[in-house]
């Protein structure tokens, strides 16, 4: 892969793959090593999360066209070797999250894809994407599923915060693209139809009435989950990138030190070492 061209997204806007289709790789374990790799490496880039969370569902039985997709997420990561998270100091103590869901996105079973993203204040400090356990029957339901899911990780870390004694001046805001879900979060009438999301709903909308975060409305433009549910173009994965602070930062190994700064480093030194000795002297 070392003289691979780089692209700029981890995953095509056309992919499509299957567990049906193509023919089997012949290197089963090569895969499995690559994408456990690539696991590890999503727990400090959350711009690969959603396209590894799609390669992962076939390392039982991996084919060749599930390999040309982590094969990409390779080449995007050469593209973007030197960009890591950024953190920066905040002045303001404030939490907010936005949720996201790709209904019925999986091709096989068509099960939904459920995302959030948590900052504090800037700063990125968790995201999660996986897929739902059961069969969500509209939009509304997957996108509710995913409310619920960063409601739960927005009050943990409310109580993170509380036992570090940090208050948080205002109530957390939980944005959501999804009008229906954002009113089933505040509506005390619980409608028979979507009595099969009962849980989620009496979780969010007691979370809701405790003040414990509000959930607002944000329109699919400014939907910062999105990078973590399903393939973008390059222009809006790039726009999304940074808003996640994820940065290209120089950063240099032990060891890695050129010509130039090695002679600053030697003239540093001796500079230390003269006023060392003209002190013993005194």
């Amino acid at each position: 892969m070392d003289n691979v061209k780089p692209c700029a997204t981890p995953m095509a806007t056309t992919c499509n793959i299957s567990k049906f289709e193509g023919a089997d790789f012949s290197d089963p374990q090569l895969y499995r090593s690559t994408v456990g790799a690539l696991h590890y490496l999503g727990f400090t880039r959350p711009d690969i999360d959603c396209s590894v969370h799609r390669v992962s569902k076939f390392m039982h039985q991996p084919k060749e066209p599930h390999w040309q997709a982590v094969k990409r997420i390779l080449r995007y990561l050469k593209h973007t070797i030197s960009f890591s998270l950024h953190f920066s100091k905040q002045t303001n103590q404030t939490l907010h999250s936005f949720s996201d869901a790709d209904w019925a996105g999986d091709s096989d079973d068509r099960r939904s894809v459920s995302a959030y993203c948590i900052f504090h204040e800037k700063n990125l400090i968790s995201w999660s994407c996986k897929q739902q356990q059961t069969m969500a029957r509209s939009s509304t339901e997957s996108k509710y599923k995913s409310l619920s899911n960063a409601a739960a990780e927005l009050q943990w870390i409310q109580s993170v915060l509380h036992d570090l004694h940090i208050s948080l001046p205002q109530c957390p805001t939980l944005w959501c693209d999804n009008i229906g879900a954002t009113y089933l979060s505040s509506n005390l009438v619980f409608h028979a139809r979507t009595k099969h999301i009962k849980i989620d709903f009496h979780y969010v909308r007691d979370q809701v009435l405790q003040k414990k975060f509000q959930v607002v409305f944000v329109t699919s433009k400014d939907q910062l989950a999105d990078v973590l549910t399903i393939a973008l173009n390059a222009p809006r994965f790039t726009m999304l990138h940074a808003n996640l602070q994820l940065q290209e930062l120089p950063f240099r190994l032990r060891g890695d030190i050129g010509a130039s700064d090695a002679e600053t480093q030697v003239t540093e030194e001796d500079k230390c070492r003269n006023s060392s000795n003209g002190n013993n002297e005194e």
